[in-house]
């Protein structure tokens, strides 16, 4: 057999355990048929993994070990530098940061108090601009998906939509056009780098947000979002600027506040606590943000 048929025949075996860690680095491109079974008889010659192999030979890094394990195990995420999203998604591009450790835990505690309860929509607010509530909510989104969970994310911010932005979606319309009558739940966009992600952006920005948001079929709507997903995370404009989130909040019934730490005043916490329940929904909780 010739050096070429040795490779193709190792890439084919590679090929057929498509769901090994070989196959998904071939597929993947970062090893070559040729290189393949140089790591398939060095694996054999010294009865260790196929990924510790292929970086003794110096074919692939750890990373790239961490990206195929993800993989194997529906673990989505991103190299730094691909795809197209914001780098402050830090969920997509550093999973295993004691950033994205905690925002795994407030998953959890969410999962418990609210969505294992039968709730599917969660309002997520800041106090003040740029506190971080819209990144936040980005990606909180993100691990909600890493999950499993089949997760929408609602740029409900009329005022000041960041979305679009962050997970690079092209200017179209969104969800006030859908409001308006003027647009169908088409216009959802599928986040491609993520099976379970979904993210439906603001659309044209109405010169009355909170009486769009009040509108009646605001209701009928996230029922049908409910139905389809999991998951339902709608990222509302800071409660400084009106009173869109508390509309928000009626509607889904839950509401998570995001403050910002040595920013945002524990007062202004406790008085939109206070006016969420007092529009008959339940602060699920409150988390601190840091960033420069």
């Amino acid at each position: 057999m010739t050096q070429t048929e040795l490779s193709l025949a190792a890439s084919e075996k590679l090929k057929r355990a498509d769901s090994s860690i070989g196959g998904l680095l071939l597929e993947s491109g970062k090893i070559t048929p040729e290189n393949a079974e140089r790591v398939l008889r060095m694996q054999k010659e010294l009865g260790i993994r196929f990924g510790e192999a292929a970086q003794r030979l110096g074919l692939i890094n750890e990373a790239d070990i961490q990206q195929v394990l993800a993989r194997q195990f529906d673990y989505p995420y991103l190299q730094p530098g691909e795809g197209s999203y914001s780098p402050h998604l830090v969920a997509a591009y550093d999973p295993f940061s004691p950033q994205v450790e905690t925002l795994r835990a407030v998953r959890s505690q969410l999962m418990l108090r609210w969505f294992a309860r039968g709730r599917k929509s969660l309002t997520v607010v800041g106090i003040d601009r740029g506190d971080g509530a819209s990144l936040f909510a980005a990606n909180l989104a993100v691990v909600f998906s890493q999950l499993g969970e089949h997760t929408l994310l609602v740029d409900a911010n009329l005022r000041k939509p960041a979305q679009h932005s962050i997970f690079n979606i092209p200017g179209k319309q969104g969800l006030s056009d859908v409001l308006a009558g003027r647009a169908d739940l088409d216009v959802i966009s599928h986040v491609g780098s993520f099976v379970d992600l979904s993210v439906l952006g603001a659309g044209t920005l109405p010169p009355n947000p909170q009486e769009l948001l009040s509108r009646s079929n605001f209701a009928g709507l996230n029922a049908q979002l409910e139905s389809k997903y999991d998951v339902t995370l709608y990222d509302v404009a800071a409660s400084q600027t009106g009173l869109d989130a508390l509309v928000l909040a009626a509607r889904t019934g839950g509401v998570l506040i995001v403050a910002r730490k040595n920013k945002t005043h524990m007062g202004d916490v406790n008085a939109l606590a206070e006016q969420v329940a007092q529009n008959g929904a339940v602060v699920v909780g409150s988390v601190l943000v840091d960033f420069k």
